[in-house]
């Protein structure tokens, strides 16, 4: 390819990606941010509405009034009039979004915090604990919408952007569960949620400033570089000094992950047992401890020998110290302390006896087996006589009975099915292949080999 196509290609590319046509003005993209940035009036009894509904979509466990709540609320407003603050060297504007943004936080706090205290519902959903566990997903989840949200408020047209930020960047649900932490004192709600409040705001924000110089925004304050040097540089830090919890919460968040799997295919592989079948599997990891609870039902398998067995396999899939239990079907769990030790030497006892009596019901009906097999093979004759003494009346006495032979060269066993007969008078050939025939037939037994047994 000529340098003459490669550059008409890159034209070519670079048109698709130029926004400049698409833009409105700087002062009406800033006028519409400024009005946006003031909490006063119908803006704040708007937000506190929305929190109200944020809390009750929350304390119902609905997604559809959380949304609901997030599109009604006006939270982002002073977080972008931050990123645009930063971008532009405005240090005006920058001071009263941040004196906003923390009026509208407490605000929301403290409404949500006054709705916990009186809401009769003090159980924890699904939809609160999902806001207690940012992890980095979360940053690029902030960063992403505000880079959306500032192009669209830059641009001629809007579309469904905005509400679709609001949605995403999830900003009320965080704030109401700090709410129902502080108003329940349970911190790990309180600080996991603040933190994730914490994350939308400082990357929605550095999003909305380098969306600003992307867009090419004209700086307001050329006075002081030193000072714009300094904010930008403080943002930034701000920015990696939140990521890093994040990292790690991810980092955390797929090590469970992976324990969790390994320990799925551990119990698949190894538990699969005839007559037992896993109730349930638990895999817990606090730390450095990790452990495996598996509830087993069906035959009561050896429990000592088990444990040991499968410990040593544990390897094998990754999971090397990890605490192993098995617990039996109708066994309790085995994990007590020294004071339980009469217990718990009972319970193995019951389990040794168990499996004792186990094996033995196995061994007898083994047996009775067999004897059932003996018993059909000493009457089988009794049965066939009156048909043979009308069919074939040369036979005197016959005995049906199975053998075990061996063979000599290649000690291979194999079972010979033997009719002994003695005769009242001599068969010929053809009359003893007829009977023969008429043996396997009647005794549904193949290749019957019939051995004179006649006193000579």
């Amino acid at each position: 390819m000529t340098p003459f196509d490669l550059k008409t290609v890159r034209d070519k590319l670079s048109s698709y990606f130029d926004i400049t046509p698409f833009l409105i003005p700087q002062s009406d993209a800033e006028a519409a941010i400024r009005e946006g940035v003031s909490f006063r009036g119908t803006n704040i009894l708007i937000l506190i509405v929305a929190i109200f509904i944020a809390s009750l979509g929350l304390n119902v466990n609905s997604t559809a009034v959380i949304i609901g709540a997030m599109l009604i609320s006006p939270l982002m407003g002073p977080i972008i009039g931050i990123g645009l603050a930063v971008g532009v060297h405005d240090f005006e504007l920058m001071k009263r979004s941040f004196r906003n943004l923390m009026m509208a936080t407490m605000f929301s706090v403290a409404t949500s915090c006054i709705y916990f205290l009186i809401s009769p519902v003090e159980e924890g959903h699904s939809e609160l604990l999902a806001r207690t566990s940012p992890t980095i997903y979360d940053v690029f989840i902030g960063f992403f919408g505000g880079a959306a949200g500032i192009i669209a408020i830059g641009s001629r047209s809007k579309g469904n952007v905005i509400p679709g930020v609001a949605i995403a960047t999830a900003l009320m649900p965080p704030l109401c569960t700090v709410g129902y932490g502080l108003a329940t004192f349970q911190m790990t709600y309180f600080f996991g949620a603040l933190y994730l409040f914490f994350i939308n705001s400082v990357f929605i924000a550095c999003a909305t400033t380098l969306g600003v110089k992307l867009m090419k925004y004209q700086v307001k304050d050329f006075s002081n570089p030193q000072r714009a040097r300094r904010v930008r540089n403080t943002v930034y830090t701000i920015a990696v000094l939140t990521m890093i919890p994040a990292c790690y919460l991810t980092y955390r968040m797929y090590e469970q992950n992976t324990f969790n799997a390994n320990c799925n295919r551990f119990v698949d592989d190894m538990f699969d047992f005839e007559g037992t079948q896993v109730l349930h599997s638990s895999a817990v990891m606090k730390g450095k401890q990790k452990s495996l609870t598996v509830s087993l039902v069906g035959k009561i398998l050896p429990q000592d020998s088990l444990t040991l067995a499968l410990t040593d396999r544990l390897a094998d899939y990754h999971l090397a110290g990890t605490r192993l239990r098995i617990i039996q079907g109708d066994s309790p769990d085995r994990g007590f302390d020294a004071t339980q030790a009469t217990s718990t030497m009972l319970r193995d006892m019951y389990q040794v006896t168990q499996s004792t009596i186990n094996s033995q019901r196995e061994t007898i009906d083994s047996l009775r087996a067999v004897n059932a097999f003996a018993n059909e093979n000493d009457t089988i004759a009794a049965r066939i006589t009156p048909e043979i003494k009308v069919l074939f009346p040369e036979i005197k006495d016959i005995a049906v009975t199975r053998a075990i032979v061996s063979n000599v060269e290649s000690r291979r066993l194999d079972t010979l099915n033997v009719a002994l007969v003695s005769y009242s008078q001599q068969m010929s050939r053809a009359r003893i292949q007829k009977f023969k025939e008429y043996l396997e037939a009647r005794l549904e037994k193949p290749d019957i080999t019939i051995v004179d047994a006649s006193i000579r």
